[in-house]
Protein backbone atom coordinates (compact mmCIF):
# COMPACT_ATOMS: atom_id res chain seq x y z
CA UNK A 1 0.00 0.00 0.00
CA UNK A 2 1.49 3.40 -0.95
CA UNK A 3 2.24 5.83 1.88
CA UNK A 4 0.73 8.89 0.09
CA UNK A 5 2.63 11.31 2.31
CA UNK A 6 1.11 14.78 2.57
CA UNK A 7 2.84 18.10 1.70
CA UNK A 8 2.75 19.00 5.42
CA UNK A 9 4.62 15.79 6.23
CA UNK A 10 7.22 16.48 3.55
CA UNK A 11 7.75 20.02 4.87
CA UNK A 12 8.26 18.65 8.40
CA UNK A 13 10.67 16.04 7.04
CA UNK A 14 12.67 18.80 5.33
CA UNK A 15 12.83 20.72 8.62
CA UNK A 16 14.11 17.55 10.28
CA UNK A 17 16.90 17.21 7.70
CA UNK A 18 17.90 20.86 8.07
CA UNK A 19 17.65 20.97 11.87
CA UNK A 20 20.78 22.11 13.68
CA UNK A 21 19.89 20.96 17.21
CA UNK A 22 18.34 17.89 18.81
CA UNK A 23 15.49 20.07 20.08
CA UNK A 24 14.69 21.18 16.52
CA UNK A 25 14.87 17.58 15.29
CA UNK A 26 12.50 16.43 18.02
CA UNK A 27 9.95 19.12 17.16
CA UNK A 28 10.17 18.24 13.45
CA UNK A 29 9.70 14.54 14.21
CA UNK A 30 6.61 15.30 16.28
CA UNK A 31 5.20 17.32 13.39
CA UNK A 32 5.99 14.46 11.00
CA UNK A 33 4.09 12.03 13.20
CA UNK A 34 1.15 14.44 13.53
CA UNK A 35 0.81 14.85 9.76
CA UNK A 36 1.57 11.34 8.53
CA UNK A 37 -1.48 9.53 7.10
CA UNK A 38 -2.55 6.84 9.57
CA UNK A 39 -3.11 3.64 7.59
CA UNK A 40 -1.54 0.21 7.11
CA UNK A 41 0.90 1.48 4.46
CA UNK A 42 2.59 3.81 6.97
CA UNK A 43 2.63 1.53 10.04
CA UNK A 44 6.35 0.80 9.72
CA UNK A 45 7.17 4.50 9.25
CA UNK A 46 4.98 5.43 12.22
CA UNK A 47 6.89 2.94 14.39
CA UNK A 48 10.21 4.36 13.18
CA UNK A 49 9.09 7.91 14.00
CA UNK A 50 8.02 6.82 17.48
CA UNK A 51 11.43 5.26 18.12
CA UNK A 52 13.26 8.37 16.92
CA UNK A 53 11.09 10.63 19.06
CA UNK A 54 11.78 8.44 22.09
CA UNK A 55 15.53 8.47 21.40
CA UNK A 56 15.71 12.26 21.04
CA UNK A 57 13.64 12.77 24.20
CA UNK A 58 16.14 10.64 26.11
CA UNK A 59 19.11 12.43 24.56
CA UNK A 60 17.74 15.86 25.42
CA UNK A 61 16.82 14.89 28.98
CA UNK A 62 20.38 13.64 29.60
CA UNK A 63 21.97 16.95 28.59
CA UNK A 64 23.21 19.09 31.48
CA UNK A 65 20.94 22.05 32.07
CA UNK A 66 22.20 25.54 31.32
CA UNK A 67 23.17 27.45 34.42
CA UNK A 68 23.15 24.29 36.57
CA UNK A 69 19.38 24.14 36.98
CA UNK A 70 18.87 22.31 40.32
CA UNK A 71 15.53 20.95 39.06
CA UNK A 72 17.06 19.23 36.04
CA UNK A 73 17.37 15.50 36.69
CA UNK A 74 19.31 13.72 33.92
CA UNK A 75 17.56 10.57 32.78
CA UNK A 76 19.04 7.30 33.97
CA UNK A 77 17.98 3.67 33.88
CA UNK A 78 15.30 2.22 31.63
CA UNK A 79 12.87 5.03 32.42
CA UNK A 80 12.26 7.94 34.74
CA UNK A 81 9.29 8.22 37.11
CA UNK A 82 8.73 11.51 38.95
CA UNK A 83 6.70 11.46 42.17
CA UNK A 84 4.54 14.55 42.73
CA UNK A 85 1.94 15.41 45.33
CA UNK A 86 0.94 17.52 48.34
CA UNK A 87 3.02 17.73 51.55
CA UNK A 88 3.25 14.69 53.83
CA UNK A 89 1.79 12.14 51.42
CA UNK A 90 4.87 9.91 51.69
CA UNK A 91 6.74 10.57 48.43
CA UNK A 92 10.11 10.56 50.16
CA UNK A 93 9.33 7.38 52.07
CA UNK A 94 8.31 5.63 48.84
CA UNK A 95 11.56 6.60 47.16
CA UNK A 96 13.54 5.74 50.27
CA UNK A 97 11.97 2.28 50.55
CA UNK A 98 12.67 1.33 46.93
CA UNK A 99 16.03 3.01 46.33
CA UNK A 100 19.20 4.05 48.12
CA UNK A 101 18.54 7.74 47.46
CA UNK A 102 19.47 10.14 50.30
CA UNK A 103 15.88 11.33 50.79
CA UNK A 104 14.81 13.17 53.92
CA UNK A 105 11.84 11.47 55.57
CA UNK A 106 10.22 13.71 58.19
CA UNK A 107 6.85 14.07 59.91
CA UNK A 108 6.64 17.75 58.98
CA UNK A 109 5.80 19.27 55.57
CA UNK A 110 8.24 20.65 52.96
CA UNK A 111 11.20 18.55 54.09
CA UNK A 112 12.16 18.00 50.41
CA UNK A 113 13.50 21.20 48.84
CA UNK A 114 14.84 19.90 45.50
CA UNK A 115 14.35 16.78 43.34
CA UNK A 116 16.20 13.72 44.63
CA UNK A 117 16.69 10.80 42.20
CA UNK A 118 17.15 7.18 43.19
CA UNK A 119 17.30 3.87 41.35
CA UNK A 120 14.85 1.05 42.05
CA UNK A 121 14.72 -2.25 40.19
CA UNK A 122 12.05 -4.22 38.42
CA UNK A 123 13.58 -7.67 38.29
CA UNK A 124 16.88 -7.02 36.42
CA UNK A 125 15.97 -3.56 35.08
CA UNK A 126 16.81 -0.24 36.80
CA UNK A 127 14.06 2.39 36.87
CA UNK A 128 14.75 5.89 38.15
CA UNK A 129 12.39 7.36 40.76
CA UNK A 130 12.56 11.06 41.52
CA UNK A 131 11.34 12.54 44.80
CA UNK A 132 10.20 16.17 44.41
CA UNK A 133 9.22 19.15 46.56
CA UNK A 134 5.52 19.16 47.47
CA UNK A 135 2.92 21.06 45.46
CA UNK A 136 0.09 23.06 46.99
CA UNK A 137 -3.10 24.60 45.67
CA UNK A 138 -2.18 27.17 43.06
CA UNK A 139 1.56 26.67 43.44
CA UNK A 140 3.97 24.49 41.50
CA UNK A 141 7.58 25.01 42.68
CA UNK A 142 9.71 26.84 40.14
CA UNK A 143 11.47 24.46 37.78
CA UNK A 144 9.33 21.44 38.72
CA UNK A 145 7.27 21.65 35.53
CA UNK A 146 10.37 20.90 33.46
CA UNK A 147 11.15 17.91 35.68
CA UNK A 148 7.65 16.55 35.13
CA UNK A 149 7.69 17.13 31.36
CA UNK A 150 11.03 15.32 30.96
CA UNK A 151 9.89 12.23 32.87
CA UNK A 152 8.37 9.14 31.29
CA UNK A 153 5.76 8.73 34.02
CA UNK A 154 4.32 10.92 36.76
CA UNK A 155 3.18 9.18 39.95
CA UNK A 156 0.72 11.40 41.78
CA UNK A 157 1.07 10.45 45.45
CA UNK A 158 -1.89 11.13 47.73
CA UNK A 159 -2.67 10.26 51.34
CA UNK A 160 -5.41 7.62 51.20
CA UNK A 161 -6.18 8.20 54.88
CA UNK A 162 -7.13 11.85 54.40
CA UNK A 163 -9.12 13.47 51.54
CA UNK A 164 -7.37 11.66 48.66
CA UNK A 165 -9.84 12.98 46.04
CA UNK A 166 -9.26 16.58 47.05
CA UNK A 167 -5.48 16.04 46.88
CA UNK A 168 -5.61 14.31 43.48
CA UNK A 169 -7.87 16.99 41.99
CA UNK A 170 -5.55 19.72 43.25
CA UNK A 171 -2.55 18.17 41.52
CA UNK A 172 -4.48 17.46 38.32
CA UNK A 173 -5.72 21.06 38.23
CA UNK A 174 -2.16 22.35 38.55
CA UNK A 175 -1.05 20.11 35.70
CA UNK A 176 -3.99 21.24 33.55
CA UNK A 177 -3.11 24.89 34.17
CA UNK A 178 0.35 24.06 32.80
CA UNK A 179 -1.17 22.49 29.69
CA UNK A 180 -0.72 18.85 30.72
CA UNK A 181 -3.38 16.15 30.57
CA UNK A 182 -2.62 13.24 32.91
CA UNK A 183 -3.82 9.79 31.81
CA UNK A 184 -2.74 6.21 32.32
CA UNK A 185 -1.62 4.93 28.96
CA UNK A 186 1.32 2.79 27.88
CA UNK A 187 4.11 4.63 26.07
CA UNK A 188 3.45 2.59 22.92
CA UNK A 189 -0.13 3.90 22.89
CA UNK A 190 0.69 7.58 23.46
CA UNK A 191 0.61 10.09 20.61
CA UNK A 192 4.26 11.25 20.44
CA UNK A 193 3.23 14.36 18.49
CA UNK A 194 1.08 15.56 21.43
CA UNK A 195 3.38 17.06 24.06
CA UNK A 196 0.40 17.84 26.33
CA UNK A 197 -0.17 14.17 27.20
CA UNK A 198 1.40 12.98 30.43
CA UNK A 199 1.50 9.30 31.34
CA UNK A 200 0.48 9.17 35.00
CA UNK A 201 -0.90 7.00 37.77
CA UNK A 202 -2.19 7.82 41.24
CA UNK A 203 -0.42 6.13 44.15
CA UNK A 204 -2.83 6.08 47.10
CA UNK A 205 -0.35 5.84 49.97
CA UNK A 206 -0.81 5.01 53.67
CA UNK A 207 -3.26 2.16 53.21
CA UNK A 208 -1.74 0.72 56.40
CA UNK A 209 -3.72 3.43 58.22
CA UNK A 210 -7.06 3.18 56.43
CA UNK A 211 -7.25 -0.05 54.43
CA UNK A 212 -8.02 -0.38 50.72
CA UNK A 213 -11.50 1.14 50.59
CA UNK A 214 -10.50 4.82 50.06
CA UNK A 215 -8.17 3.82 47.20
CA UNK A 216 -10.86 1.60 45.69
CA UNK A 217 -13.40 4.43 45.83
CA UNK A 218 -10.91 6.84 44.29
CA UNK A 219 -10.17 4.38 41.50
CA UNK A 220 -13.87 4.20 40.67
CA UNK A 221 -13.98 7.96 40.16
CA UNK A 222 -11.12 7.89 37.64
CA UNK A 223 -12.13 4.74 35.75
CA UNK A 224 -11.00 4.93 32.13
CA UNK A 225 -8.73 7.90 32.78
CA UNK A 226 -6.27 7.22 35.60
CA UNK A 227 -5.26 4.08 37.44
CA UNK A 228 -5.17 4.22 41.25
CA UNK A 229 -2.68 1.92 42.99
CA UNK A 230 -3.04 1.32 46.76
CA UNK A 231 0.35 1.28 48.48
CA UNK A 232 1.97 1.62 51.86
CA UNK A 233 5.44 3.13 51.95
CA UNK A 234 5.59 2.21 55.65
CA UNK A 235 4.96 -1.55 55.25
CA UNK A 236 5.83 -2.03 51.56
CA UNK A 237 2.37 -3.37 50.67
CA UNK A 238 1.55 -2.78 47.01
CA UNK A 239 4.90 -1.17 46.21
CA UNK A 240 6.24 -4.08 44.15
CA UNK A 241 3.03 -4.14 42.08
CA UNK A 242 3.35 -0.39 41.45
CA UNK A 243 6.94 -0.78 40.24
CA UNK A 244 5.83 -3.58 37.93
CA UNK A 245 3.15 -1.28 36.51
CA UNK A 246 5.78 1.39 35.84
CA UNK A 247 7.68 -1.18 33.77
CA UNK A 248 4.56 -2.10 31.81
CA UNK A 249 3.74 1.54 31.09
CA UNK A 250 7.26 2.19 29.78
CA UNK A 251 6.50 -0.25 26.90
CA UNK A 252 10.02 -1.65 26.71
CA UNK A 253 11.62 -4.99 25.96
CA UNK A 254 14.71 -6.43 27.62
CA UNK A 255 17.36 -7.79 25.29
CA UNK A 256 20.52 -9.59 26.36
CA UNK A 257 23.61 -9.71 24.18
CA UNK A 258 26.31 -12.35 23.86
CA UNK A 259 29.56 -12.82 22.04
CA UNK A 260 30.11 -15.97 19.93
CA UNK A 261 31.16 -18.87 22.13
CA UNK A 262 30.38 -17.03 25.37
CA UNK A 263 27.36 -17.00 27.68
CA UNK A 264 24.94 -14.05 27.50
CA UNK A 265 25.29 -11.04 29.80
CA UNK A 266 22.18 -11.83 31.81
CA UNK A 267 22.69 -9.10 34.39
CA UNK A 268 22.88 -6.16 31.96
CA UNK A 269 19.99 -6.13 29.50
CA UNK A 270 19.51 -3.43 26.91
CA UNK A 271 16.05 -1.86 27.09
CA UNK A 272 14.41 -0.71 23.87
CA UNK A 273 10.90 0.41 22.90
CA UNK A 274 8.48 -2.33 21.91
CA UNK A 275 8.73 -2.82 18.15
CA UNK A 276 12.49 -2.24 18.02
CA UNK A 277 14.56 -4.39 15.68
CA UNK A 278 17.93 -6.12 15.73
CA UNK A 279 19.30 -3.13 13.82
CA UNK A 280 18.05 -0.79 16.57
CA UNK A 281 19.85 -2.93 19.15
CA UNK A 282 23.05 -2.76 17.10
CA UNK A 283 22.81 1.05 17.05
CA UNK A 284 22.42 1.06 20.85
CA UNK A 285 25.59 -0.99 21.21
CA UNK A 286 27.63 1.20 18.85
CA UNK A 287 26.60 3.69 16.21
CA UNK A 288 28.78 1.99 13.55
CA UNK A 289 27.60 -1.55 14.29
CA UNK A 290 24.49 -1.51 12.02
CA UNK A 291 26.75 -0.78 9.06
CA UNK A 292 29.23 -3.50 9.99
CA UNK A 293 26.87 -6.29 11.02
CA UNK A 294 26.37 -9.19 8.60
CA UNK A 295 23.71 -11.18 10.45
CA UNK A 296 22.52 -12.04 13.93
CA UNK A 297 21.50 -15.13 15.87
CA UNK A 298 18.67 -15.14 18.39
CA UNK A 299 17.51 -17.18 21.36
CA UNK A 300 14.17 -16.67 23.06
CA UNK A 301 10.54 -17.67 23.31
CA UNK A 302 9.17 -18.87 19.99
CA UNK A 303 12.63 -19.14 18.40
CA UNK A 304 14.97 -21.97 17.53
CA UNK A 305 18.13 -21.85 19.63
CA UNK A 306 20.62 -19.70 17.74
CA UNK A 307 18.15 -18.95 14.97
CA UNK A 308 19.55 -16.73 12.20
CA UNK A 309 17.57 -13.50 12.00
CA UNK A 310 17.61 -10.46 9.71
CA UNK A 311 18.46 -6.97 10.91
CA UNK A 312 14.76 -6.07 10.58
CA UNK A 313 13.68 -8.83 12.99
CA UNK A 314 11.47 -7.39 15.74
CA UNK A 315 12.84 -8.01 19.22
CA UNK A 316 10.87 -9.71 22.00
CA UNK A 317 11.20 -9.35 25.74
CA UNK A 318 14.11 -11.41 27.11
CA UNK A 319 15.58 -12.20 23.69
CA UNK A 320 19.28 -13.06 23.57
CA UNK A 321 21.00 -11.65 20.49
CA UNK A 322 24.44 -12.45 19.07
CA UNK A 323 25.55 -10.02 16.38
CA UNK A 324 28.09 -11.11 13.79
CA UNK A 325 30.24 -8.64 11.82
Amino acid sequence: MPANLTPDYEKAEQRYREAATDEERLEALRQMFATIPKHKGTEKLQAELKRKISQYRKTISRKPAKGADPYHVPRSGAGQVVLIGPPNTGKSMLVGRTTHAPVKVADYPFSTALPVPGMCRFEDVPIELVDTPPVTAGHLPGGLLGTIRNADIAAIVVDASGEPLEQAEMVLSLLAECGLTALTRRAAEMDPSDSTQLCAVIAANKIDLCGHEPAKALGGLYTGRLEVWPVSAATGEGVEALIRRFWELLSLVRVYTKEPGRPPENDKPFTLPIGSTVEDLAAEIHRDLPRKMKYARAWGEGRFAGQHVHRTEVLRDRDVIEIHQ
